[in-house]
């Protein structure tokens, strides 16, 4: 009977990064997609900054940035007219290296994850679908359906569920999925096309209570135009057609198309699904949250899904921590999509907000708001730290202690650079390290060298009093880059029973 360590439903961005991920720590994934190929016809298309840092450890950053788009600003229209202008080029400076908003579009985005996936030997089994599961004991049983419509029976340790808002998986865990369904009808357009608003930059319409921007691609001239519609149209929503909405951006935005690639539409939900976990089993991505596209963070939240299950899977099926690790995904996941879904909601339906004060806020008082609040770096700094997710954190959580400095367990730690360089370099390998910046004590020295443990020194720079560091304490970091110990101590100890208290064995050699 096939057998592998995790069975991965889906192959969108969170699945993939799954399958890479755990791939890259040597776990034996398998997994499938009940489509014949990859999309073609994406709507996510922001990598957020927090992404760009996780995907340093798995040598992608660097890629999707030569190969994205980078946006110099965000404009703003009324009746015609561009009436505000946003920079973003040094919008996050000095808080990450990916101070950007990068425009990476999913079907680029599948096909770079699908290509380094192959490079382990993986492959997406395609035209597969899960039919049902079954837990028996110290693994999963399920039945595929493969292209030849035969039926397959398959073991596996663990199954995640990244097969999207009509998940399968969270069906059969009989998981609710409680939330709404926005009455706009969305629709994304890819096009070639010339104006003003294709300049490279965002561009995005007050006018009305229906959203509509334009997000620039990397190739001159080619763009996507998302909006929606809610009168008429949108109770015929299988008929609709470019034709239908085009007037808009033709006339508002200046817009002159040339050639229509595609044009698809679909609804939005805003949904939460009443468990991330049960048993083996696991919902990630859109499987277990579903939002609106404000701010581009569905598929980011959904590669942060993967990445923070991945190591936890990895070290429970290497023997190097106890099942009750995997307790903590539930715990650190749910509670910040409940957050996103909250958040975007309000965001989303206060710009589509119908009526005569909405009008005057969006095409009046924003363009006069918008600049004069980003004039101010305190106001730039929380709109990139919120939209960009660095400042995600698991503080107060399970597996989350101390405060050192500015930092709490918890806590992404903070980049701190100058000259001599970025204490984000260690990070790429994706394991558990230690960092002090400053002195340290021979006996943190000799316990690290001992367990196998990496200890990275920084001799002290004022950059990382500028982080918010602490000088001469310690931090322990997880295999994701997140705090699990902020302490002022250089006292082994506190490492040496956090790891027994949570039954994890880290240690190499």
């Amino acid at each position: 009977m096939n057998r592998s360590d995790v069975l991965i439903i889906g192959a969108g961005p969170t699945g993939l990064v799954l399958a890479l991920w755990l791939s890259k720590l040597g776990i034996q994934v398998r997994i499938i997609d009940k489509t014949s190929a990859p999309g073609t016809t994406s709507r996510a298309l922001a990598v957020q900054a927090r992404t760009l840092e996780l995907y340093r450890q798995l040598d992608l950053a660097d890629a999707i940035v030569q190969n994205g788009h980078r946006v110099a600003a965000a404009n703003f229209w009324v009746k015609g007219e561009a009436v505000a202008r946003l920079p973003l080029t040094r919008i996050g400076e000095g808080l990450t290296p990916y101070a950007f908003l990068e425009i990476f579009p999913q079907d680029e985005h599948e096909a770079l994850l699908i290509e380094r996936l192959a490079t382990f030997g993986v492959r997406v089994e395609r035209d597969t679908a899960l039919e049902n599961f079954t837990e028996t004991g110290d693994g999963i049983t399920a039945q595929l359906r493969l292209p030849d419509g035969q039926e397959e029976t398959c073991q596996a340790c663990y199954i995640a569920g990244c097969d999207g808002a009509r998940s399968i998986v969270r069906k059969t865990l009989d998981s609710g999925f409680p939330g709404g369904t926005y009455q706009q009808i969305f629709y994304v357009a890819d096009v070639q096309a010339s104006g003003p608003a294709f300049n490279g930059e965002l561009h995005v319409d007050l006018d009305e209570a229906d959203f509509l921007a334009v997000f620039p691609l990397a190739s001159e001239g080619h763009a996507r135009l998302i909006g929606t519609v809610r009168d008429e149209r949108a109770e015929h929503a299988e008929t609709l057609a470019f034709e239908d909405v085009s007037s808009r951006a033709i006339e508002h935005l200046k817009v002159r198309i040339e050639q229509v690639n595609w044009f698809s539409t679909y609804r939005v939900h805003h949904r939460v699904a009443e468990f991330f976990r049960r048993d083996r089993a696991f919902l990630l991505g859109d499987a277990a949250h579903v939002h609106s596209p404000a701010g581009g963070q569905g598929m980011n939240t959904g590669i942060g899904d993967a990445i923070n299950l991945a190591w936890k899977l990895a070290a429970v099926l290497s023997g190097a921590a106890t099942a009750k690790l995997l307790d903590s995904y539930e715990t650190e996941r749910i509670a910040f999509a409940r957050r996103l879904v909250s958040t975007t909601d309000r965001v989303f339906s206060f710009v589509t907000a119908e009526g005569k004060v909405a009008d005057l806020l969006r095409t009046r008082l924003a363009p006069f708001l918008i600049p004069k609040m980003t004039s101010f770096g305190a106001s730039r700094e929380f709109l990139f730290r919120t939209v960009s997710q660095i400042t995600l954190n698991y503080r107060g959580m399970p597996l989350s202690e101390g405060t050192a400095g500015h930092v709490h367990g918890g806590d992404r730690l903070p980049w701190a650079h100058d000259g001599e360089g970025d204490n984000y370099e260690p990070l790429k390998n994706p394991a558990w390290q230690v960092h002090v910046y400053g002195d340290t004590s021979d006996e943190m020295i000799d316990w690290c060298i001992e367990h196998h443990l990496p200890l990275h020194v920084f001799d002290w720079r004022p950059a990382f009093d500028t982080a918010g560091l602490a000088r001469n304490g310690f931090y322990l970091l997880r295999p994701d880059t997140y705090v699990a110990i902020a302490d002022n101590s250089a006292d082994p100890k506190v490492i040496d029973r956090y790891f027994r208290d949570h039954g994890i064995r880290p240690f190499f050699g």
